[in-house]
């Protein structure tokens, strides 16, 4: 029952929406302006107890200038350099 709890904290961190709003210097509250979204939605989305759907995810991407993959896999930039060494 722990090793089931563990894993199911683990796959909850699904977004990295926090870590990206900080690299871009924004701010929860201006995605959510931005969005037209309750500050509360976005605050969840941030700590991943809630996730956006694929079309938030979508608009998301676009207002801060990211690739859709940045926001949801976990090590972005680890990934982006194994692409480029397989090809």
């Amino acid at each position: 029952l722990r090793w089931l709890k563990g894993n199911i904290k683990a796959m909850a961190k699904v977004n990295r929406l926090k870590v990206v709003l900080a690299e871009k210097e924004k701010t929860g509250k201006w995605l959510a302006e931005s969005l037209g979204k309750d500050p509360a939605t976005v605050s969840k989305w941030c700590t991943n107890s809630s996730q956006p759907d694929l079309g938030s995810l979508l608009k998301i991407a676009d207002l801060l200038e990211v690739d859709l993959r940045e926001l949801i896999v976990r090590e972005y930039k680890s990934y982006l350099l194994s692409q480029e060494n397989n090809k």
